[in-house]
C-alpha cells in the first residue's frame, strides 16, 4: 500500500442516538417578542405630566381665561392641557393637565366652551382603531399560543420519528487508522496468535496477491478464551498494522426491547463496513447474540434467532472482493451456535491464552512506562507472583499501586507500593474492626502455621508466600502459597500433599489444644479437602479401584441444565469409601509432621503471634 493511500483520512457518518432537539431557547425567543409586541402600545412618551382633578365649572373659568394650550375629548374624559408652566419648584420642566370626568363627549358644547373668539384646538380622540384592537387582542393572543403549542409538538413528534427511525443503526465505534493507532508491537505478549493474524493484515494490506491464486482468505476470526487477556487489542492491533478503519461493537448492544430492531442493526453495522472498506468488524462478546439455537417461544428468543439467521446471511453474503474481515471474541465459545463455527464462516478460531512468565514481565513494564514508577523494580519477580493475572488484572495491580502512591503523598510507585496492591487485589482489604481475642489470636497463629508447616515439608506443594493472621475483608487469617512457575498439569502427587497440607490446621489444633477444643473457623479447608479428593476420584480417574466413566454428567443442548450421569449404589458407596481413604491418609500425614516438628511449629507460631505477618524469607529462613 502506498503512502498515499495510508495517509488517506477515513470519513464517516456517525449518528448519534438519543439527541435531543434544543428548541427551548427559540420558544423563550418567541414568547419575550410576543409580551413585547403586546406591551409597545402602552409605553408611554418620554414627556412627563402633572395631572390635577378639576370640576366642570374650573374648567369653564380657565377656558375663557385662555388658559389651555389644547383640549382633547378621550371618550368620557377631558384634558386639558395649561399653556403655562408652573414656576413651583416641584414642577420644573414639567406640563400641568386639569383632568375632567365627562358625562358625555357633548358636554364641552353644552357648556358653551367652543367660544368662536377663543382660539384654544379643542379635538376629539378617534377610538375606532383602539376599539378594533381591544376587540381582537384576545383572538390573536389565543390564535399565537395555538401556534406555539402547534411547533413544540410538531417539533416533539419529530424528535420521536427520527429516533424511532434511528433504532435500527448500528451503535458500532469508529477508530480511525489514523488516530488512535495500535500495533504488533505494542502487544507484548501471544507471539503465536500475532503469527495467526499476520495473514489477516496482508489479506488487508495485498489482497491482490492472494486473488492471483484463487484464495479465498478466512475473513472470520473468532477469538476466545478468558476477559481480559487482550483479544480487543488484538483486534486493534491488526487494524493499526493493516491501516484500515476498525468499528467495534459488543454483542449486548445489539439487543433492544423493540423487534426487528437487532437483526436491523446487524444489516446497518455490515453496510457502513463495505462504504468505508477494506475494514475490520469486531464484535465483542459475540455469545449474546451468536448461542445455540433451540425450540422456544416467544419475542425474545424469536428475536435473537432473527438476529443469529441474519449474521450467518451476512458471512455468506461476502464475494471475493469485499475486504472486510469480521472478528470475534468470546469468553465461552461452547455455547456458540455450530453454523457460526462451520467452515466459510467463523472457521479461523485463535486461542488467546493468559500471558505466561516472560509475557507478564514485559506487560509489567508496558503498563509501568504509563506510570511514575522507579527503575529498580525487579519484575521478573513481580511476574512469578502474579500466575493467572490477565493483561487487564497486570493493568489493574500497577494503577492501584499508583493510587496508594497518591494517597501516601509519595511522587514515585515504589516495589512496596506495587507489594501492597498486589495483596489487596488477591486477599482484600485489611478489617480492622474485626478484633480477635488472646485465645482467639493463638488458636488462629497455630492453626495457619499448621498449614506452612506440613506444606513446607512435603515436596509437591508450592512454596509458602505469606502467613497472616491480621483480618482480612473475607477471611480473618491466611496462609498464602504462590508457584514459582507456570504449570498446565496437575500430577496426583501435589494433588496428595495439598490435602496434608490443608488437614494441616486440624492436626494443630489437636496437637496443641486437645481434641476437646476443636474451633469451627476451618470450614473452608474441609470443603477444598473434599472436593479435591472427590475429584480426584471421579474426573480425574486417579485410582485404579474406580473405574474411569463419566462421574459427573453433562450439560443439556436445549434445556441448559447440569444433568447428572446415572450412578449405581454399589459404585456410590466405592466413590465415598476411596473419598474417606485418601481423607484419612492426608490427615494421618499432617498429624505426623506437626508431631515430628512440634518445637518448630511452637516457635514459628510464636513468633507469629507478635508479628502477626511472616513473609517469604522469614519462613524460609526456619528451615536454614
Amino acid at each position: 500500500m502506498t503512502k498515499n493511500k495510508k495517509d488517506k483520512k477515513i470519513n464517516i457518518k456517525k449518528i448519534k442516538l438519543n439527541k435531543k432537539n434544543n428548541y427551548k431557547p427559540l420558544l423563550l425567543l418567541i414568547v419575550i417578542s410576543l409580551i413585547i409586541a403586546l406591551l409597545m402600545p402602552y409605553i408611554k412618551n418620554k414627556e412627563t405630566y402633572i395631572d390635577n382633578n378639576i370640576a366642570l365649572n374650573q374648567l369653564e373659568q380657565k377656558y375663557l381665561s385662555w388658559a389651555y394650550k389644547d383640549i382633547l375629548i378621550d371618550w368620557n374624559k377631558a384634558i386639558a392641557t395649561l399653556s403655562w408652566k408652573s414656576i413651583t419648584e416641584n414642577w420644573i420642566s414639567k406640563i400641568q393637565r386639569d383632568i375632567i370626568i365627562l358625562p358625555d363627549n357633548d358636554s364641552l358644547n353644552e357648556l358653551g366652551l367652543k367660544n368662536s373668539t377663543i382660539k384654544t384646538p379643542i379635538s376629539i380622540k378617534d377610538k375606532t382603531s383602539e376599539k378594533f384592537w381591544s376587540d381582537m387582542m384576545p383572538t390573536i393572543i389565543a390564535f399565537v399560543l395555538f401556534i406555539i403549542i402547534w411547533i413544540v409538538l410538531i417539533s416533539r413528534m419529530w424528535w420521536v420519528a427520527n429516533n424511532a427511525m434511528t433504532f435500527g443503526k448500528s451503535r458500532a465505534k469508529l477508530y480511525d487508522s489514523t488516530k488512535d493507532k495500535i500495533l504488533f508491537k505494542d502487544v507484548a505478549w501471544a507471539e503465536e496468535e500475532k503469527e495467526e493474524l499476520a495473514e489477516v493484515v496482508q489479506f488487508l494490506k495485498n489482497p491482490k496477491k492472494f486473488r492471483d491464486i484463487w484464495a479465498k482468505i478466512p475473513r472470520w476470526t473468532l477469538l476466545v478464551w478468558p476477559p481480559g487477556t487482550g483479544k480487543t487489542m488484538l483486534a486493534r492491533a491488526v487494524a493499526g498494522e493493516s491501516w484500515v478503519p476498525f468499528l467495534s461493537i459488543s454483542g449486548s448492544e445489539f439487543v433492544e426491547m423493540f423487534v426487528w430492531v437487532w437483526a436491523s442493526r446487524v444489516r446497518d453495522l455490515f453496510q457502513n463496513a463495505k462504504k468505508i472498506a477494506p475494514a475490520i468488524i469486531f464484535i465483542d462478546e459475540i455469545d449474546a447474540i451468536g448461542k445455540k439455537r433451540w425450540p422456544g417461544t416467544g419475542w425474545w428468543h424469536d428475536e435473537r434467532e432473527q438476529t443469529l439467521n441474519q449474521i450467518l446471511t451476512e458471512m455468506d453474503g461476502f464475494d471475493n472482493d469485499t475486504n472486510v474481515i469480521v472478528m470475534g471474541a468470546t469468553n465461552r465459545a461452547d455455547v456458540l451456535d455450530k453454523a457460526l463455527l462451520r467452515p466459510g464462516r467463523f472457521d479461523r478460531k485463535i486461542t488467546v491464552n493468559l500471558p505466561n512468565l516472560p509475557d507478564r514481565e514485559e506487560i509489567l513494564k508496558i503498563h509501568a512506562n504509563t506510570r511514575k514508577v522507579v527503575e529498580w523494580i525487579d519484575y521478573k519477580a513481580l511476574a512469578s507472583k502474579t500466575v493467572w493475572f490477565s493483561w487487564a488484572d497486570l493493568g489493574n495491580l500497577i494503577n492501584e499501586s499508583a493510587i496508594i502512591t497518591a494517597r501516601n503523598n509519595e511522587k514515585e510507585v515504589t516495589e512496596k507500593r506495587i507489594t501492597e496492591a498486589f495483596e489487596r487485589l488477591v486477599m482484600w482489604l485489611r478489617k480492622k474492626s474485626q478484633v480477635m481475642n488472646d485465645e482467639e489470636k493463638a488458636i488462629t497463629a497455630y492453626h495457619e502455621v499448621g498449614h506452612a508447616l506440613v506444606g513446607k515439608l512435603l515436596p509437591n506443594t508450592d512454596p509458602v508466600h505469606k502467613i497472616s493472621i491480621v483480618s482480612r475483608w473475607w477471611a480473618l487469617w491466611v496462609t498464602w502459597f504462590l508457584p514459582e512457575r507456570d504449570t498446565l498439569l496437575t500430577k496426583k502427587s501435589k494433588y496428595l500433599d495439598e490435602l496434608a497440607t490443608l488437614y494441616g490446621w486440624r492436626a494443630a489444633e489437636e496437637i496443641f489444644f486437645w481434641k476437646e477444643n476443636i474451633t469451627t473457623w476451618a470450614s473452608n479447608d474441609i470443603e477444598r479437602a473434599t472436593k479435591i479428593a472427590r475429584s480426584m476420584v471421579t474426573r480425574f480417574w486417579m485410582f485404579e479401584d474406580i473405574w474411569a466413566e463419566n462421574f459427573i454428567g453433562e450439560i443439556d443442548s436445549y434445556s441448559w441444565q447440569w444433568q447428572r450421569a446415572f450412578i449405581s449404589d454399589e459404585t456410590t458407596r466405592k466413590i465415598d469409601e476411596k473419598v474417606k481413604e485418601i481423607l484419612k491418609n492426608a490427615y494421618n500425614t499432617a498429624i505426623k509432621l506437626i508431631k515430628d516438628n512440634k518445637k518448630l511449629h511452637d516457635k514459628i507460631s510464636k513468633d507469629l503471634l507478635e508479628k502477626e505477618e511472616i513473609s517469604k524469607e522469614e519462613f524460609k529462613a526456619y528451615f536454614v
